[in-house]
């Protein structure tokens, strides 16, 4: 952050200070924006939680910016923070920015950094850090080094944990890769261990003789008495189910031929072999099947927990006294079938309904059967925050406790104009740590302190950890 905000400061001079007539605001807008390109270019180092994908800014934005800046604060007599907030975050950042929540996070820094508050002297742009007053220019490089707090998540907005889970990340790349550069002798050394085909042979035949039989769909259909929306996802669900656990028996019977000599080994074997032998989950299996971050041996595990699941849900077709969302391929048509039921009862259109929830105090051994109307689900965390069972809100997570979960949550659909609003933050549900493509829904979770600061602190639920 440091080097970062001395750089930005160094695409100006004393003359740029100097140029605007209204010398106090110009100055004051300009070095927040220094801090605003410094936050941004330096928060892809915190991956998704950081952004949800990665994007280019560049000097060329700042820079740009400044000059919008000198046009407006010339030609306005009242500083119009409004029009120079959307510029920025919409047109001049926001140019380069394809995802929603990513929008709504560069928009609130500019929110939290521009302000009329900038020019009382009241403003923080970090804990520890406030807008300097009216300085020269190389007063301003002076302040940031005697003023600006070491590097941490804070100055980003975000909590320390942050930091610990990118580190995580980056070290346990770091292994794989190490791992993958091994040289591939079959042999197995000198060491008289088991050989790499031996390895691979004994996950093999573990997999196959734990994966269960495929659902009969067609005995499904003809003992489900009618097609309630929550029906149609089981079906749904065991079918998706079907594709993959189908398509991995073919592809490990192939293999375990191939490994025998009775089959030539194709490239797709090999693949597959490397996959095993490295626990990693092989691309045609993937492409099958849900998104998951986990390596083969919890892969495997979660699947057959998935399985079960669908396998007690589908035996008398009774939804269960509190739905595991995270079991689901497609954890939307739940939600969906949610909101369907009650337009159903109560014939609401669809279109004018949204989804309320309200997080128990509660675990899943808790409940004994679905509620009425909606349903209880549970296995989410979250990440960036932990929630306040006693009350009942969002609050700062514990250091060290990087997605703690959360308890059961009760859904259930309304109409629209009934949603309580005031002191909720709009949290993005996503299925793995991935972010970006994996989103699910939003749900509205009880604040107490400005929704802003969680929506810096990159504050999700997580179907998956």
């Amino acid at each position: 952050m440091h080097a970062n905000l001395h750089k930005a400061l160094d695409n100006f001079n004393q003359d740029t200070l100097e140029m605007c007539a209204r010398e106090n605001e110009f100055k004051s807008i300009l070095f927040a924006l220094c801090y605003f390109h410094a936050v941004v270019a330096e928060r892809r180092k915190f991956g998704p939680q950081g952004w949800n994908r990665s994007y280019p800014f560049n000097t060329g934005d700042l820079t740009i910016s400044v000059n919008v800046l000198y046009n407006y604060l010339e030609a306005n007599a009242k500083v119009p923070y409004d029009d120079l907030r959307y510029l920025f975050g919409e047109i001049m950042y926001g140019g380069h920015i394809t995802d929603d929540w990513d929008r709504r996070l560069c928009r609130t820094y500019l929110e939290e950094y521009i302000k009329s508050e900038m020019l009382e002297g009241e403003l923080l742009l970090a804990p520890g850090f406030p807008l300097p007053g009216n300085l020269d220019y190389n007063g301003y490089h002076q302040y940031i080094d005697d003023t600006l707090p070491p590097e941490s998540p804070y100055l980003y907005g975000l909590h320390p944990n942050a930091e610990i889970g990118f580190l995580t990340q980056t070290s346990e790349k770091l292994f794989r890769t190490v791992l993958e550069m091994q040289p591939r002798d079959s042999s197995g050394g000198k060491g008289g261990g088991a050989t790499r085909e031996e390895k691979v042979k004994a996950v093999l035949d573990e997999v196959m003789e734990k994966l269960p039989d495929e659902f009969n769909i067609a005995e499904m259909i003809a003992k489900a008495e009618e097609r309630t929306p929550y029906i149609v996802v089981a079906f749904q669900e065991c079918e998706r189910m079907n594709i993959l656990t189908h398509e991995i028996k073919r592809s490990l019977r192939e293999l375990d031929l191939g490994l025998k000599g009775e089959l030539t080994m194709t490239s797709d074997m090999e693949n597959l072999q490397n996959a095993i032998f490295f626990d990693q989950v092989p691309d045609s299996w993937t492409k099958r099947a849900y998104p998951s971050m986990s390596g083969l041996a919890g892969w495997f595990t979660d699947l057959l927990s998935r399985i079960k699941e669908l396998e007690t849900w589908t035996s008398d077709f009774a939804l269960p006294s509190v739905v595991w969302l995270a079991g689901f391929f497609n954890p939307q048509s739940f939600l969906t079938a949610i909101m369907q039921s009650m337009a159903r009862k109560n014939e609401w259109p669809l279109d004018k309904m949204a989804l309320q929830c309200d997080v128990t105090k509660k675990n899943r051994e808790d409940f004994s059967s679905p509620p009425r109307e909606g349903a209880y689900v549970h296995g989410l965390f979250m990440e960036g925050a932990r929630w306040d069972n006693q009350g009942g809100i969002i609050t700062d997570a514990r250091l060290k406790e990087l997605t703690p979960p959360m308890p059961v949550i009760f859904i259930k659909a309304i109409p629209v104009d009934k949603q309580e609003l005031r002191n909720m933050y709009p949290c993005p549900v996503y299925k793995t740590r991935q972010r970006g493509p994996t989103y699910v829904w939003t749900f509205n979770l009880k604040t107490k302190e400005n929704p802003s600061k969680w929506v810096l602190a990159g504050v999700a639920l997580l179907l998956q950890i």
